[in-house]
């Protein structure tokens, strides 16, 4: 076919597709130049309608959803691609729909601290990338004088830890560094983010270094026990920090503030009433959180460490019912996945675990279950559709049944907290995260009804280990389409041998 044969359209369609947060039959035409949506019917169009050659699929009776937007992505590159990679993570990505992730300025090495280490980070990522891939900058003690170029140089926003981030390369901030990046980014376009746990100033905790600690300090229990863990890091860590945080907003009242990862529930008021007294302050949850509980956790299964922790059942419950009040101005307006993978030896696995390394490495067979010691976070980029469908579906009863009401607005809520708000968060509210005319032809094709078994063959970041690993999941990503262009499907993989995403580099406005 010569170029000027080409056709200049392809169109999709399909009985329910969520469109501009509202589940309609629709017909997206999309320019093949491009690769943004062009127009929207909320019918479904026959091929016969549109002329011959263009490319036309319905896609009827799946789902046609935005791209999901994960704003909450550590992909670790450069400095420690053996734990991710733009490469893997992005193909894990496009696996389960995402068309746009966003990357943690820890854990690669540099971090995302300066102008000069962002840019180390871009050439790092430059043709490795199967979705689009925006970025964060981290703020740390002493680089105040960076965020300003930071913004400038792209990124989307800022994040800032206020206990141990786990590694040496991105300390804690103090209340004086918070201050100082408060005043530098108070009228900037941008979003100030936090890891919110912090040591409260009398406790009878010290986080993971609980297990070199003297009494009254000393761990509870074994360290190879979820419980000991778990009551080291209590939820006080969490509303501690997340006072401190409000107490300085007066600083920037025009700054956009967030908490990243919230997993107490005890934290959600606290929010609410400075919400309801005008600061700009949002928080996320993650899949995790909404989906695994600390009574299910097995000692010695480190796969389910993380920071802040998995707290129980009744806590699980408390986030989701948060979460039922996004639409009218709940606290909790995004889920991420916040992806944080590592090696399998620093997940130190007893060998009964799924994702156990075999070693002779005497420091990690002395410490084989030990949750104190393991790195924390969860690999689970390109798996929040379907643990979030999994989790609906038992607590709502959903069906495939096109008039189920709660199947309906479940599929609305998802698009929203997944691909408006996260969209939204990161200044890409004008592009991404929804199917409407401007917008880029992102497009998660979604099988609700399908049901499949997680499986390392299933898990495309780089280190197969993962909690999910062998639970079976309800709903499946059948296509991912980014920019107008099918990237992958579930049946014959990636369509083209090499990366088409696009490093998101546009100032914030």
């Amino acid at each position: 076919m010569s170029a000027s044969t080409i056709p200049s359209i392809a169109v999709v369609a399909s009985s329910r597709a969520v469109i501009s947060g509202r589940l309609t039959s629709a017909t997206i035409i999309i320019s093949q130049t491009t690769g943004k949506i062009t127009a929207v019917i909320d019918s479904v169009i026959p091929a016969s309608e549109f002329p011959e050659g263009v490319p036309y699929t319905d896609y009827s009776p799946y789902v046609l959803l935005p791209g999901l937007v994960d704003a909450h992505v550590h992909l670790n590159e450069p400095g420690r691609t053996e734990w991710e990679g733009f490469y893997t993570g992005t193909q894990a990505a496009a696996f389960g729909g995402v068309t746009t992730v966003i990357d943690m300025p820890l854990n690669a090495i540099p971090p995302t601290t300066t102008v000069a280490n962002f840019q180390e980070k871009l050439e790092a990522a430059q043709g490795k990338c199967w979705v689009d891939v925006g970025f964060y900058g981290g703020i740390i003690p002493g680089n105040a004088g960076d965020l300003k170029g930071l913004v400038n140089a792209g990124v989307r926003g800022f994040k800032g830890f206020l206990i141990d981030s786990g590694v040496d390369e991105f300390p804690a901030v103090s209340q004086e560094d918070i201050q100082l990046a408060m005043t530098e980014l108070a009228e900037e376009p941008t979003t100030l983010m936090f890891h919110a746990e912090m040591i409260p100033p009398i406790t009878a905790s010290v986080g993971d270094l609980i297990q070199s600690s003297e009494p009254p300090a000393a761990p509870a229990g074994p360290l190879e026990a979820y419980s000991t863990f778990l009551a080291s890091r209590p939820s006080a860590f969490e509303t501690c920090a997340i006072e401190q945080i409000l107490s300085l907003a007066h600083l920037a009242p025009n700054l956009q503030l967030h908490i990243v990862h919230l997993s107490a529930m005890e934290g959600i008021p606290l929010l609410r009433e400075a919400r309801a007294k005008g600061v700009k302050i949002t928080a996320e949850t993650c899949f995790h959180y909404l989906s695994l509980a600390a009574e299910q956790i097995r000692d010695g299964d480190t796969r389910h460490k993380c920071c802040p922790p998995i707290r129980s059942q009744l806590n699980q419950d408390g986030l989701w019912d948060e979460l039922e009040q996004h639409a009218s101005g709940g606290v909790i307006q995004t889920v991420v996945s916040d992806h944080s993978p590592c090696t399998p030896n620093l997940k130190l696995l007893p060998a009964h675990v799924p994702g156990h390394c075999a070693t002779d490495d005497p420091k990690v067979l002395e410490n084989t279950g030990n949750f104190f010691s393991a790195w924390g976070g969860i690999s689970s980029v390109g798996m929040g559709l379907p643990i979030l469908w999994t989790e609906l579906s038992r607590r709502k009863g959903l069906t495939p049944s096109p008039n189920d009401p709660n199947t309906r607005n479940a599929l609305q809520d998802i698009v929203r907290l997944c691909c408006a708000n996260t969209a939204a968060q990161v200044g890409l509210q004008n592009q991404k995260g929804d199917l409407a005319v401007g917008f880029d032809a992102d497009i998660c094709v979604f099988d609700d009804a399908a049901e499949w078994v997680v499986e390392p063959s299933t898990m495309l970041f780089r280190n197969k280990c993962s909690p999910y690993q062998g639970r079976t999941m309800r709903g499946m990503v059948r296509e991912t389409w980014l920019r107008g262009a099918r990237v992958f499907t579930r049946e014959a993989g990636f369509v083209e041998s090499k990366p088409s995403g696009k490093l998101l580099l546009d100032k914030r406005v």
